[in-house]
């Protein structure tokens, strides 16, 4: 039985592609593409002989059955545009597929749009949200910005350069006034990052046609200003309980894990042991 190797593919600059990356390209049996045109460009930088045939989200049954008789008889690579495969790409299925049949996945680690912009974007990155490519409505989108807006975690986001500009409206209109910063073209020639505000982002992007692939970093929430739930503070105060803590030390844990206001949990730890009362 072959091998399913997940191999992460540059986003841009070809120099980054690993070694260990550009030999199993060369030697698996079949390369499974996002787009075959795009990646052979890269198999044939790699003077790569290697069959290539696509696997999309508007692939038929038939192309992932083809995928998994070539698994049957040598190793398989699957690769995306640009980055590693699965993430913000249909590929996940097929993994899915070729692990419910006993293949081994293995995965060759490679260049990430996510990563290499949280590393650059001058952000936390010890907790981050990733939030995919952004709805195209822009009711949608804000919806989707809404759901996120007491993320306290830095957000990431992938946009078009179509759409860039409305999506950084949306960003200001929802989540106000933040700290942004635009990846253009990673990598490559015209490499690009503006840092600033989302309504100076539109102004800088503004001043010329928009070309390339972005990745949008933005501040997450200040702790301050999140809003904590009664169910949120409820949850903690049964975490917190079921150590054996209660009176006024479990509400002083619980005003020290939430942030909230002590008389709020109070009221809350008060309420929840007579509730306890009543079932008893």
């Amino acid at each position: 039985m072959g091998t399913l190797f997940i191999i992460g593919t540059p986003i841009g600059n070809l120099g980054d592609l690993s070694p260990r990356a550009a030999e199993l390209l060369r030697s698996v049996e079949l390369v499974v593409a996002e787009d075959t045109r795009v990646t052979r460009k890269l198999l044939n930088h790699l003077d790569a002989r290697t069959p290539c045939i696509s696997y999309h989200e508007h692939s038929n049954p038939a192309q992932l059955a083809r995928v998994m008789v070539a698994l049957e008889s040598g190793d398989v690579a699957q690769v995306t545009d640009a980055g590693s495969p699965t993430v913000s790409d249909p590929g996940a299925s097929l993994v899915e597929e070729a692990v419910s049949r006993g293949h081994e996945v293995i995965a060759v680690p490679g260049p990430s749009a996510i990563t290499t912009a949280l590393s650059i974007s001058g952000m936390p990155g010890d907790r981050f949200l990733f939030l995919g490519f952004l709805p195209r409505k822009s009711s949608e989108r804000r919806s989707a910005l809404s759901g996120a807006a007491d993320e306290t975690g830095t957000l990431v986001a992938f946009e078009t350069p179509r759409r860039v500009l409305a999506a950084l409206k949306d960003i200001g209109a929802t989540l106000g006034v933040r700290q942004i910063a635009v990846c253009r073209e990673m990598t490559k020639l015209h490499e690009e990052v503006f840092r600033g505000t989302a309504s100076e982002a539109i102004e800088h992007f503004s001043s010329g046609p928009v070309r390339g692939e972005f990745v949008l970093v933005i501040e997450g929430a200040s702790p301050e200003t999140v809003e904590i739930s009664d169910e949120m503070i409820a949850e903690t105060i049964e975490i917190l309980g079921r150590d054996g803590l209660a009176g006024r030390s479990l509400v002083e844990a619980v005003v020290d894990a939430t942030g909230a206001q002590r008389r709020r949990v109070y009221r809350l730890v008060t309420g929840s042991a007579a509730d306890q009362a009543d079932d008893s």
